[in-house]
C-alpha cells in the first residue's frame, strides 16, 4: 500500500474512532439512570416555579461563543401541568419569547410543548437530572432550520439548575448552550 494512502486510511480510522467514542462515551451517551440514587432530587414543580432568572452562552459549531443572553422566566403549576413563559434578551439586542407547556407524568416522565417545538418533547427525570429531547424550529432570521435538541438539566445543592443543551443537524453538533436557571427574587 502507498505510504500516503496508509496515512489517509489511518487518519480516517482515527476520526471514525473519535466520532464513535463521542457517541458511546460523551454527552449523547448519558442516560437518566446514570444519576439514580444521587441528590438532590430535581422536582420540576418546586425548582421551576415562580419567577426565574436564566443566564447563559451559546457556542457555535467551532466551540466559539456566538451569543450571550439573560432570560426572565415565570413558571406556574396546576397539578401536573406547568406553564413557563420565557423572555430572552441577547447581547445582539434581539428579544425572543417562548411559552412552554410541561406535563409531568408519574415521577419520572415529562412531555413538553412550545410553539417553535416540532411535535412534542419527551423527557425523563432521575435524581438530580432531567434529559429532554425535542426538535426546535429556528426563527426565519436564523435560517428556519429544524434542529434535534437534547437538554440536560442538573440541580445543585442550592437549587440552581445547570442547563447544557446540544443542537444537531443530520447528527452533527451545530451549537451548544450552557446556562444557569435560578430563583429570581426581583
Amino acid at each position: 500500500m502507498e505510504p500516503m494512502l496508509l496515512v489517509l486510511t489511518g487518519a480516517a480510522l482515527a476520526l471514525g474512532a473519535v466520532l464513535l467514542g463521542s457517541h458511546i462515551l460523551g454527552f449523547v451517551a448519558q442516560r437518566p439512570a446514570d444519576f439514580a440514587g444521587q441528590g438532590p432530587v430535581l422536582n420540576l414543580r418546586d425548582h421551576l416555579a415562580g419567577p426565574l432568572l436564566c443566564e447563559g452562552v451559546i457556542y457555535g459549531p467551532t466551540g466559539r461563543v456566538v451569543s450571550r443572553f439573560v432570560a426572565e422566566m415565570e413558571a406556574h403549576w396546576h397539578g401536573n401541568v406547568g406553564t413557563m413563559t420565557e423572555e430572552f434578551r441577547y447581547d445582539s439586542g434581539a428579544v425572543q419569547h417562548r411559552q412552554w407547556t410541561l406535563h409531568v407524568e408519574g415521577d419520572d416522565r415529562i412531555r413538553a410543548e412550545a410553539p417553535d417545538v416540532v411535535g412534542t418533547g419527551h423527557g425523563e427525570l432521575c435524581g438530580p437530572a432531567l434529559r429532554l429531547r425535542y426538535r426546535i424550529r429556528l426563527p426565519d432570521s436564523a435560517g428556519g432550520y429544524v434542529l434535534d435538541t437534547t437538554d440536560w438539566m442538573y440541580v445543585v445543592e442550592n437549587g440552581t439548575i445547570i442547563n447544557r443543551s446540544q443542537f444537531r443537524k443530520y447528527g452533527f453538533k451545530v451549537a451548544e448552550l450552557i446556562a444557569t436557571i435560578r430563583k429570581n427574587d426581583r
